[in-house]
């Protein structure tokens, strides 16, 4: 994807741009709009998307009005340098109608972890009364760091029983309370993914330098 944004090409009637907006997280897409050269500024200067409105003739940020902004992520191009896709937080629905999207579908990633993930941050922002996760929160770090280590026993000590079911039951509890743990911590899956993906990437010309060859990666490509 291209990210160059010196070399844009702004219609050059209206001076406008479609922006593709994207939730960096789900991946869904959100909506359509357009910017022209000081839309594009202020959403870089105040990492909220802003776009020039066609009907009202003006610039408006997205969420002015109920509070649902889109926090920018990134932006990049595509091929041609006259669309512009724009990578966001939303905080909120982005359809002014209600939806998640103003395609009217739900914005929901297709990694169950990911929104499993998400699910967790919400109910760490927003205590639920009742909630196991919530009470896991309350308890605080070294209890939810104990959940994690009783069931990673648990997953190992199913991992040397002769059936598989019950390694699948405790091996999804260790990846939960993991879940919580991260979140506990301010930290998230994503960003496990992330450092997953940069090992792979040192990794890729098997013996790197910069990458330690006591890794499991490393036994995993190369050995």
């Amino acid at each position: 994807m291209k990210s160059d944004l010196q070399k844009i090409k702004f219609d050059s009637q209206t001076g406008l741009m479609p922006a593709i907006v994207q939730d960096d997280l789900s991946g869904k897409v959100l909506m359509l709009g357009y910017m022209n050269a000081e839309a594009l500024r202020l959403t870089q200067a105040t990492g909220k998307v802003t776009f020039y409105s066609r009907s009202k003739q003006r610039l408006w940020v997205k969420g002015e009005t109920s509070g649902h902004f889109l926090l920018l992520k990134s932006i990049s191009t595509d091929c041609d340098d006259d669309t512009l896709l724009v990578k966001v937080k939303p905080l909120g629905p982005t359809c002014h109608e209600g939806f998640d999207t103003c395609f009217q579908e739900k914005n929901e990633s297709n990694d169950f972890i990911n929104q499993l993930d998400q699910l967790i941050e919400n109910t760490r922002l927003s205590p639920r009364e009742g909630s196991y996760t919530t009470q896991l929160f309350t308890a605080g770090i070294q209890k939810i760091a104990q959940k994690v280590g009783e069931e990673a026993v648990e997953t190992i000590l199913e991992a040397q029983a002769a059936g598989k079911e019950d390694l699948v039951y405790e091996a999804s509890d260790m990846i939960y309370h993991l879940l919580v743990l991260l979140r506990a911590k301010g930290t998230s899956w994503q960003e496990v993914v992330d450092q997953l993906i940069k090992k792979h990437q040192k990794n890729e010309s098997c013996g790197h330098l910069l990458f330690h060859q006591s890794s499991w990666l490393y036994h995993l490509h190369c050995q």
